[in-house]
């Protein structure tokens, strides 16, 4: 059976001459001939070369892992249950899924509270999580979750101030943390990442000084890749300028062909950041310079690395007492990887969460320090939540999720833009021509921020939107298997609908569960 289909894609742009049939290792048509204009990745990397290794366009959308890998949380069902209730009064005028509590809080001391159990991953450098920062940052903060400034912000932004190869100024940083903070109430946090390019520049420390943010997060890797990370350029001072704050930009923009050709046979330049290289000492000493200079939350964000990185990451974070890890599987993604990288590389989420849990618990039966833990992965909508949190209880206590509620910023932008402009399809002028008629929240974000409402734009309307349907969801779920909070998901919950899954997981095969106790009843 073919898990993936190399060669051609919709991410890449590239299709197959010949259509269905292909050769399913290599992709390649049936028959390729001499004469073909080049349609698949193969024939176009014969003229566009390296820039045919990412997803298009490049920027402007994101992109997750086509791979149809063996086992996924699919082969995971919720089980409900019609007896009892855990955590509310056993009343059916009380036990009802609006009474779900669905605040939870992390960190050492538990003082990062939050509505709903969302983390937003680094959202960095990229086009497309600057060009939708604005929804992102408001909706997030309004819906009390945690968003999270990802890596080479300063080192990306031309109007950063540098001096002695440290960064003082950012007013592209400034602006993102500002914005969530002005919206924040008490609910969620933005968190701010570095990775070695950072590190080098100091942003941590600038951000923590200067912009008041508490919570910062090294970052070990991405489930999406294990280099570091990439973007284009299409501008040739911010190349040359890029290049001498020390990034990898390619090809080299201070050569003369680069300058000659730019704009002739190529349009664009990729910048990469480079990769880390991990050890307890180093790790742990960090962490504390982190605090020392006034962090009150360190995270660590990791990859979907081979199980012995992944050993280190949760043994290295109960050593450093760091307050939260993320571990991000493969499959997801936002679109800034190489695609076959994105596709071919690293640990699946479910296998890792499997993993996690497990080395997790080992330390826990020890009496070690165990971080909360969140997980992310290609997760979107909420039977991923209930099963996820399920899965990894009671370590695991957050769902990462990037591509999805960027959708939903950009959903919400396009349908505003749309309003303005009078130019709404049919399948969306049905509910009306107004904001106030389109998007069902509104009467409740106006009750609750009354003149401001007209402050929040359409883009962070959809991200609220969304977490609105997907908090509705999770309680649903939750309620369905009897349980009142958040606190109280267990493995129990679960049931592996495959023999592979439960020997992946360890969730019991569904012909197998509630089998004593089947017994009982059944006398």
């Amino acid at each position: 059976m073919s898990y993936s289909k190399p060669n051609s894609s919709e991410a890449t742009l590239t299709r197959l001459r010949t259509g269905k049939d292909y050769c399913p290792f290599s992709g390649m048509c049936v028959t390729c001939v001499d004469g073909c204009t080049g349609l698949c990745e193969i024939g176009r990397s014969a003229y566009r070369a390296t820039e045919v290794l990412y997803p298009q366009p490049f920027g402007g959308s994101t992109s997750a892992s086509q791979k149809d890998y063996p086992v996924d949380f699919s082969h995971l069902n919720i089980m409900g249950t019609a007896v009892g209730a855990v955590g509310i009064d056993p009343d059916p005028d009380v036990a009802t899924f609006p009474n779900v509590n669905l605040e939870t809080a992390v960190g050492a001391d538990k003082g990062i509270k939050l509505r709903l159990p969302i983390v937003i991953p680094g959202l960095g450098s990229t086009d497309v999580a600057k060009n939708n920062w604005d929804g992102l940052a408001i909706g997030s903060a309004i819906s009390g979750t945690i968003l999270t400034i990802g890596e080479n912000v300063c080192g990306m932004d031309e109007k950063s101030v540098i001096e002695n190869g440290r960064v003082v100024d950012s007013p592209d940083m400034a602006r993102r943390v500002k914005l969530f903070q002005e919206w924040y109430d008490g609910y969620g946090a933005i968190v701010v990442q570095s990775n070695v390019e950072d590190t080098r520049l100091g942003v941590l420390e600038y951000v923590i000084d200067k912009l008041g943010v508490q919570v910062v997060e090294l970052k070990w890797g991405q489930g999406a890749k294990d280099i570091g990370g990439e973007v284009k350029i299409r501008n040739l001072e911010k190349a040359q300028m890029l290049k001498k704050r020390g990034y990898i930009v390619l090809p080299d923009p201070e050569a003369p062909s680069s300058v000659e050709n730019f704009y002739k046979t190529f349009n664009e330049f990729e910048r990469h950041s480079r990769i880390g290289f991990v050890d307890e000492e180093s790790f742990v000493e960090r962490v504390q310079e982190l605090r020392d200079a006034g962090a009150k939350y360190v995270f660590l964000k990791t990859g979907a690395y081979r199980p012995a990185d992944l050993a280190r990451a949760i043994k290295y974070s109960s050593i450093a007492k760091i307050d939260m890890l993320t571990v991000d599987g493969a499959g997801g993604g936002t679109g800034m990887s190489p695609w076959r990288m994105m596709n071919e590389w690293g640990v699946p989420t479910i296998h890792l969460a499997a993993m996690t849990y497990e080395y997790a618990k080992r330390l826990a039966e020890r009496g070690e320090y165990v971080p909360d833990i969140a997980i992310a992965g290609g997760f979107t909508l909420e039977d991923h939540i209930v099963k996820a949190l399920a899965m990894g209880a009671p370590y695991f206590k957050l769902v990462g999720m990037a591509r999805s509620p960027i959708a939903a910023a950009m959903v919400g932008k396009t349908i505003g833009k749309l309003i303005e402009e009078e130019n709404l399809p049919k399948a969306i002028s049905a509910y009306g021509n107004s904001v106030e008629e389109i998007f069902v929240v509104v009467p409740e974000l106006k009750e609750r921020f009354g003149e401001r409402f007209k402050d929040i734009p359409t883009s962070a309307i959809g991200v609220y939107s969304y977490y609105k349907r997907l908090a509705q969801g999770i309680r649903q779920l939750m309620c369905g298997a009897r349980k009142f909070a958040l606190e109280h998901l267990s493995r129990d919950d679960l049931a592996s609908l495959t023999k592979e899954c439960a020997e992946i997981t360890g969730v019991p095969y569904i012909m197998d569960l509630d089998r004593d106790e089947v017994e009982k009843i059944l006398g």
